[in-house]
């Protein structure tokens, strides 16, 4: 892929991908500071907003004509303002920013230096770490220091596994543009939480790698409304269960990896990610408590059964996975016990 260059002839390394739908109470905060750091263009796609957000983003597009790009679209959720700004996309790679969200000004600056670097030719992602930003709360640093090694180019048979409260979140992550496209990446539109897409499907092509411990992405949880708040979780659950059947199908086949297509470390990386978001789902849905919900949760695991009855075993006699699915009336009782201790394992809380 040809890198282009900005108005000040310096190369675009990378692409930050802002989706913003009424965001104009928060979106200063994501942009301060990205007009002061060389080799990125910022692309805010203004996904049907019906406040402010689109005339913001346009007064920073035109003070900054050379690092801002504004997209208008008709509203298609978050799925549909990434599916564009990745198809905008110049730099040499991408990461997304959720409006609401912002950068570590200093980390984004080591960011693009190892981007620049030449032994970072041919790598497919970086890996930094991130801060959960807790309203309310003391932040919480979320760091792989212990999975990834620093300073080198390196591969899954390098790395070390994740311990059950790390999980490879969208904001740890930094990916090739031409990755994505030569996987297909297309998220839903109108759907939540497909942040775990952005993980699983291209992760799973993702062979060599860079990993900078520098607390980059300031991760926003306990806003009042935030799609992954309790209640408006149990509202969308059934959006949940569509990403989690998205993410399942995009699991390499066993035969991958027995073949050594697909390395073991990655596989493991993978369903570890997989194990976190199916126990949140599983658990939400028992918070919700009627019978429908219920009965989504059941139809949900059934399936998995029938598709790959190893796969079904591995993630439900895993901590969560059992913590989750308990049976009668004092088991659900006990999930959602267990629901909290699941959204804090995958960030949600």
């Amino acid at each position: 892929m040809t890198t282009e260059t900005g108005g000040d002839g310096a190369a675009t390394l990378l692409t930050i991908v802002i989706p913003a739908y009424n965001a104009s109470a928060y979106l200063a905060r994501a942009v301060e500071g990205l007009d002061e750091v060389d080799g990125i263009e910022v692309v805010v796609v203004d996904d049907g907003s019906t406040d402010r957000t689109g005339q913001l983003a346009d007064r920073w597009a035109a003070a900054h004509p050379d690092r801002f790009r504004v997209i208008h679209q008709a509203n298609r959720g978050h799925g549909g303002a990434i599916n564009a700004g990745l198809a905008d996309a110049r730099g040499e790679f991408i990461k997304v920013l959720d409006a609401d969200d912002w950068f570590d000004i200093p980390s984004l600056r080591s960011l693009l230096a190892l981007l620049g670097e030449r032994q970072t030719t041919g790598i497919d992602a970086v890996f930094t770490d991130f801060v959960h930003e807790r309203v309310g709360k003391t932040p919480r640093l979320a760091r792989f220091s212990t999975v990834f090694p620093a300073g080198r180019v390196f591969e899954w048979s390098d790395t070390e596994r994740f311990a059950r409260h790390q999980v490879l979140m969208m904001h740890a992550i930094v990916y090739r543009t031409q990755l994505l496209r030569e996987c297909g990446l297309r998220l839903p539109e109108h759907t939540f939480y497909v942040d775990n897409l952005v993980v699983v499907m291209p992760l799973a092509r993702v062979r060599r790698m860079r990993y900078l411990p520098v607390p980059l992405y300031r991760y926003l949880v306990g806003r009042e409304g935030q799609s992954v708040e309790p209640d408006v979780m149990v509202q969308r659950a059934e959006q949940q269960l569509l990403v989690n059947r998205l993410a399942f199908a995009a699991l390499p086949g066993r035969g991958e990896i027995a073949a050594g297509t697909v390395p073991i470390q990655l596989h493991r990386t993978l369903l570890h990610h997989l194990e976190g978001i199916c126990a949140v789902t599983s658990a939400t849905l028992v918070r919700g408590g009627t019978r429908e919900h219920l009965a989504s949760r059941d139809l949900f695991w059934r399936e998995i059964r029938a598709e790959s009855p190893w796969l079904y075993t591995r993630m439900r006699n895993t901590l969560l996975g059992k913590m989750s699915n308990l049976p009668g009336t004092a088991g659900r009782r006990a999930t959602r016990l267990a629901y909290h201790v699941a959204r804090r394992v995958v960030g949600f809380s």
